[in-house]
């Protein structure tokens, strides 16, 4: 498998945290003799060596996942880059990213991240009364000011940092107030990740915490039309370029929305290597690094066909839809519905999605030409906005037309009343 990435989970399911919404802490019921979730020292050193033999590119790249990875303390990180640097081949450039809650980072660890290199996930929910409504600390306590301590230290160090927003039942009904609030502390890259929690127990179908599809929809669609008129080329949304890639003619990065999926496995603290960060569970173990080579497990039979499933078992629903390359029919976790004509496998998601999708295209196809053209951010935004552009944006006979046809403006729209 060639482009893989591995959530590492070097503690398991530990965090100091107790988020409400959170799938991956009853994870650690799957060790129920374990007494430690530290991956110890030897496992470290054979992961590291089997993901480097693995990588068959220039740039080798970790991610280190939780629970709460800061609760190895520093020192361990700075132990896995001793063992990066003992092992990587001459030629090779290794580049390590993590994902926190933020709230333990200080002046030491941030030192060391920025010394390493490392790009920072951040997880952070909006606003103090939104963020703490479910971000709460195993006492129950709001950690909101904690998060909002350990951005600030990130931004003092001048660390790459991706602010990761959970979307649920309560501040999916503020989208303007949570994307402001974003703008407001400096933000510049945004991923919106939907809560959807499966209760074949409840009418519903989901849980508590799951946020409604079409209010989902509304959440995206409120906020791309503020960022496509004002923070294009100053706020990097990932599910607004995940929407523009295939109009642009690209694959999407993002494995929810591409065709197959699989190339993100997880490896737990034991070595035990999972299909999927959300497929965690003794149905989807692929084995065990101690005993098969990572680069095996990676191209298993077992793992292609959980990779060829999402595309294999689409309901027609899906395959006749106008936004499918859009979507793909999202991540298979979330099928669990049934299509208007009863058909399984459709998207719990699916009116969310297919409403911003429909929503955000016809913008993106007049954007995305003027982009390829070369027009600067403020010309796509003003587009976007529907002003005068001959007036406002004074284009060259030779610059992209302002109308968005793609054409260069003398050929086009100049000397047009």
């Amino acid at each position: 498998m060639n482009g893989f990435q591995i959530f590492v989970k070097p503690v398991g399911a530990i965090c100091n945290l107790q988020c409400r919404y959170c799938y991956y802490l009853e994870k650690e019921c799957l060790y129920p003799d374990v007494d430690s979730f530290r991956m110890s020292d030897d496992i470290l050193e054979e992961y590291i060596v089997q993901h480097i033999e693995a990588s068959t590119g220039d740039v080798i790249r970790f991610s280190w996942h939780g629970g709460e990875p800061t609760v190895l303390g520093v020192d361990y990180f700075h132990k896995i880059v001793a063992l990066q640097r003992r092992h990587a081949p001459p030629g090779k450039r290794v580049f390590n990213a993590i994902v926190t809650n933020g709230t333990l980072l200080d002046d030491e660890w941030c030192r060391f991240l920025a010394a390493e290199g490392f790009a920072v996930g951040l997880s952070l929910d909006g606003p103090k009364e939104l963020h703490d409504r479910y971000r709460v600390t195993k006492g129950q306590k709001p950690t909101h000011k904690r998060v909002m301590r350990g951005l600030g230290l990130l931004q003092r160090y001048r660390i790459p940092c991706d602010i990761l927003c959970v979307v649920h039942d309560r501040n999916v009904g503020y989208p303007k107030q949570v994307y402001r609030f974003f703008k407001e502390i400096g933000a510049t890259y945004l991923g919106f990740l939907p809560v959807v929690e499966r209760r074949d127990d409840l009418p519903r179908g989901v849980g508590e915490h799951t946020v409604p599809a079409e209010a989902f929809g509304s959440f995206l669609s409120t906020i791309f039309d503020e960022w496509v008129r004002h923070d294009i080329g100053r706020i990097m949304v990932q599910i607004f370029d995940e929407a523009a890639r295939p109009i642009r003619g690209l694959e999407h990065s993002l494995c929810i929305f591409r065709e197959t999926c699989g190339d993100i496995p997880v490896l737990e603290h034991n070595g035990d290597l999972y299909s999927c960060d959300h497929f965690v569970d003794r149905g989807h173990l692929l084995g065990n690094i101690r005993r098969t080579r990572l680069a095996e497990l990676l191209n298993s039979p077992a793992q292609l066909r959980f990779g060829t499933n999402k595309r294999d078992s689409l309901p027609r629903y899906c395959l006749e839809c106008d936004v499918r390359p859009m979507c793909n029919g999202g991540c298979p976790k979330d099928r669990f519905t049934q299509t208007p004509d009863g058909e399984e496998g459709l998207n719990y998601l699916c009116a969310g999605l297919k409403k911003f999708f429909a929503h955000s295209r016809p913008t993106l196809e007049k954007l995305v030409p003027l982009w390829k053209a070369g027009a600067p951010a403020e010309q796509l935004m003003a587009v976007a906005r529907g002003t005068d552009q001959k007036v406002s944006l004074r284009a060259g006979r030779n610059d992209p037309c302002p109308c968005g046809s793609g054409r260069k403006y003398k050929n086009c729209c100049l000397g047009k009343s």
